[in-house]
């Protein structure tokens, strides 16, 4: 490969990963007023907090479904009480026709039933009559405030090892990038000891210093909240004077995305899908 081809690569990968992203929505008042905003043909990934609960998530999910947007349901381990609730979760995906949903252990302090995390979860979930061509998974380059390294590793090969045995599709959706050189060591060492799910990288959309320091404490984000505040000089390079741009993320990592398997851009908008879509579409014109 010449030198003058690389940089072409490096920016058409780049483009369709910010042609392709994904939007984050969170069941909140604020969101009624920004769904007019998410660009045709996008797909959006519908969270679950222990404030809503999963009958918000889902409640949005089949409001969107019914708007022809393509909607992916945050369905949490920790918020589903037992096998009878994950076939009815299950049922709902069939029902509404869902094809892909994504599985989180969730932010509750204590499980509300059976599942501590999704491992428990998935196994009874792939035993229901679902309808799903794809489940995604979370996955952590800068490790999880309460779990030890160890045992997250060890969830994410086991979510792919029962994937495969289903003969599911699969994706892992990282949390929150703010150090590049972190995610791109942790995705090495993961392909190295033989993940070969799908990596969605998982970025801030258009959104302001505050508001990210405040909505991340809310949404439960504290790994991610926790690199920021221990290494805020990151936090000061992302934000310039004349404010944040994901593509200070997203153009570095684009790079190494066929090494490291990057096939899709997860976009955390707090919803400021207004924004968000604003900054999309004039990232793409100047990737063209």
């Amino acid at each position: 490969m010449s030198a003058q081809s690389v940089p072409h690569t490096a920016t058409g990968t780049q483009r369709r990963l910010v042609a392709e992203a994904r939007y984050e929505l969170v069941p909140m008042k604020s969101v009624e007023s920004q769904i007019e905003h998410v660009p045709a043909g996008s797909a959006m990934s519908v969270t679950c907090s222990p404030a809503k609960g999963l009958a918000a998530t889902l409640e949005l999910t089949a409001r969107l479904l019914d708007r022809g947007f393509d909607a992916v349901p945050h369905l949490s381990a920790r918020l589903t009480e037992d096998r009878a609730h994950a076939a009815r979760l299950a049922a709902f995906c069939k029902q509404h026709g869902i094809r892909e949903v994504f599985l989180v252990a969730g932010d509750a302090p204590e499980p509300v039933g059976a599942y501590d995390g999704v491992v428990a979860l998935l196994r009874d979930f792939l035993d229901c009559d679902h309808g799903l061509t794809h489940i995604g998974v979370t996955a952590y380059p800068d490790g999880h405030a309460l779990i030890d390294h160890a045992v997250v590793h060890e969830a994410l090969h086991a979510k792919q090892e029962l994937l495969a045995e289903a003969g599911l599709g699969g994706f892992a959706t990282t949390q929150m990038c703010f150090d590049v050189d972190q995610w791109k060591r942790w995705a090495q060492a993961e392909r190295a000891a033989g993940l070969t799910l799908p990596l969605h990288l998982g970025v801030p959309g258009a959104i302001d210093r505050a508001k990210l320091l405040t909505m991340g404490a809310r949404l439960g984000i504290g790994s991610s909240m926790r690199f920021v505040k221990k290494n805020p000089s990151t936090l000061l390079r992302l934000f310039s004077p004349v404010g944040y741009d994901p593509a200070k993320l997203i153009a570095p990592l684009s790079r190494v995305a066929g090494e490291l398997g990057i096939e899709g851009l997860h976009l955390f908008t707090f919803n400021n899908v207004e924004g968000t879509a604003a900054w999309q579409r004039k990232q793409l014109a100047r990737l063209r």
